[in-house]
């Protein structure tokens, strides 16, 4: 059973209160620093593949600065993105629940760091520390909620509605009121064809919610996005906050539900 025994010096050089993924923050300051000298930290450049289908998982994913996207594949049309993992929780919770390999397609969205842990090591510090157990627990029930909205969402609100959500999303993680989008990638993640995209982006433009620069969006207006978004991006705010409204602040006093209005997207 791995543990960290480590030294008192290495130990204290990790500051929680500082650390950019807010499961982290959320963990009791034991877990934290139980958990943190196994993590190492690693760049995630712009479209690079972290999971194909049916790929092994070796290592499980706290974003810091990256927003990685989770697709769906299929075997005659583009892939559809599901969920999207920012710096609010972790990818690949899931072997916590028994399951060794991916059923998705996961790569990159937003370019930056990350910290990540070996899949093995970290399911037995969860089965060994239940504080760590229930957060990742109730993280991997946010983002089933996330999904099903999505699933309604896709269904039921148009592009323009749906664009809005996806870049309101994007913003709460990118640490920047810009950054790289282009209209084809745009239109993949939300399933639509480029041209849907174009119109939609467009017609936020207008607005002056937004300011498209090629390969790049600019966030003009949060106010006006969010009242261009359908409701799907309020009510997982909601339910986040609700799930983890106990998390409000661990032994330190770091904050767990982020840094800003908003806590947790999904596409």
């Amino acid at each position: 059973m791995p543990h960290a025994t480590r030294t008192g010096t290495l130990i204290t050089a990790y500051d929680q209160t500082a650390e950019e993924n807010r499961f982290l923050r959320m963990l009791p300051a034991s877990s934290y620093y139980r958990i943190r000298p196994y993590l190492e930290a690693i760049q995630l450049p712009k479209r690079s593949v972290v999971w194909n289908v049916d790929d092994p998982i070796d290592f499980v994913y706290f974003p810091r600065r990256c927003v990685l996207s989770l697709l769906v594949t299929l075997k005659h049309r583009a892939p559809v993105e599901a969920a999207t993992v920012g710096n609010e929780g972790l990818l690949g919770m899931s072997t916590v629940l028994g399951a060794d390999r991916s059923p998705l397609l996961v790569l990159a969205q937003i370019p930056g760091e990350a910290l990540r842990i070996g899949a093995r090591v970290f399911h037995e510090i969860v089965e060994d520390d239940a504080s760590l157990r229930l957060l990742t627990l109730r993280y991997s029930h946010a983002l089933l909620e996330q999904t099903a909205q999505s699933v309604a969402c896709n269904r039921r609100h148009s592009t323009v509605q749906r664009c809005a959500r996806w870049l309101l999303m994007t913003h709460d993680r990118a640490h920047a009121d810009e950054f790289g989008l282009t209209h084809q990638f745009l239109a993949m993640m939300l399933g639509v064809r480029r041209a849907s995209v174009t119109v939609a982006a467009g017609e936020l433009q207008r607005a002056k919610l937004i300011r498209y620069l090629y390969g790049r969006v600019v966030i003009e207006n949060r106010a006006g996005l969010e009242e261009a978004a359908c409701e799907c991006y309020q009510v997982v705010q909601e339910r986040f906050l609700r799930l983890f409204a106990t998390y409000g602040s661990n032994g330190n006093g770091a904050r767990a539900a982020g840094d800003g209005a908003a806590v947790v997207g999904t596409p």
